[in-house]
């Protein structure tokens, strides 16, 4: 079995959608127009709290992570399938397939520890104001983002070296990008122990983000309503809608994914497209929601937009 593995060229094919005669062009232009406007908004975010000094605080530092986790997602996905649209290769070296799965299970991770990390945030921030500046320190804010890129790296490491394990004997990937499922699917042997190792650390990821930020929201909830300032309740209001709203995008796109590859009578495009979209969505929607539930975002965007406009 390894001779066969060793025997197998280094490329490999991707699966394909059915596009009408003359489509692709219209997909692809569709693509690109998608691609760019989510990299200019993230990349907006992005800038904004980097250039911006009122921005320098915990909350906004941790929020860094957010459009930059989102910019690796779309990035190692989108640009490859629109070439295979166009192109109509559908070609891949196994190395790069392994590292486009690699960064597309960081992304999906990146997102639920990112959003437990800015929901403890906002709970130091809005049930221990008196000791917010006491707890998250400069170097709490570092330690905290590098928890979160450290402690999901790590956790997506695992998962991909276990595939090493395995003898690979087959060249055909059974989706329009890669992933660890695509990628078990071309290697012999036993795959029980990869299987399990990836529950076990989706449901990982899943129950620590949820706790963290279930936890941090009913105890912002019991604030809010024991306390009797309004300013308070608007603070909360301003600051946590935000993070829930993009929580219950990525949830609902994620078990749509899901549930698309459960029914046999769903068809093979519709299941890579919304495969696709846990990937387009959430980075296309999480700086737009932020900019609409952020007054302190909207307002910073419109001072910077003003000022450079004056400056040109």
């Amino acid at each position: 079995m390894e001779n066969v593995s060793f025997a197998l060229s280094s490329e490999l094919t991707l699966d394909r959608f059915v596009i009408p005669a003359g489509g692709k062009y219209l997909l692809f232009a569709l693509g690109v127009v998608v691609y760019f406007f989510t990299a200019l908004c993230n990349t907006t975010l992005l800038t904004l709290i980097v250039v911006e000094k009122n921005l320098h605080r915990p909350m906004y530092f941790i929020l860094l992570s957010l459009p930059l986790n989102d910019l690796i997602g779309i990035t190692a996905m989108l640009p490859k399938v629109l070439s295979d649209i166009v192109t109509e290769t559908h070609k891949i070296q196994y190395p790069l397939c392994v590292l486009q799965g690699f960064l597309l299970h960081m992304y999906g991770g990146g997102i639920l520890l990112i959003l437990a990390a800015m929901s403890f945030d906002r709970y130091a921030a809005i049930c221990m104001p008196l000791r917010y500046n006491s707890i998250m320190t400069p170097r709490a804010v570092v330690c905290i983002v590098s928890l979160v890129w450290g402690l999901d790296f790590v956790l997506i490491l695992l998962v991909f070296s276990l595939h090493t394990r395995l003898p690979r004997c087959k060249s055909f990937i059974l989706n329009v990008f890669c992933d660890s499922p695509s990628l078990l699917k071309i290697k012999c042997g036993n795959t029980t122990v990869n299987n399990v190792t990836g529950l076990l650390v989706t449901a990982f990821l899943q129950l620590l983000s949820v706790s963290v930020q279930t936890f941090s929201y009913v105890k912002i909830l019991i604030t809010c309503v024991v306390s009797q300032r309004s300013d308070t309740k608007m603070k909360a209001v301003n600051t946590c809608v935000a993070q829930l709203v993009i929580l219950v995008i990525f949830e609902i796109v994620g078990t749509f994914t899901i549930l698309s590859h459960r029914f046999t009578n769903v068809s093979a495009d519709l299941q890579k497209i919304m495969g696709m979209l846990i990937f387009l969505v959430p980075p296309l929607l999480n700086p737009l929601v932020y900019g609409l539930y952020t007054r302190e975002i909207r307002q910073t965007l419109q001072r910077f937009l003003t000022r450079n406009r004056v400056s040109f």
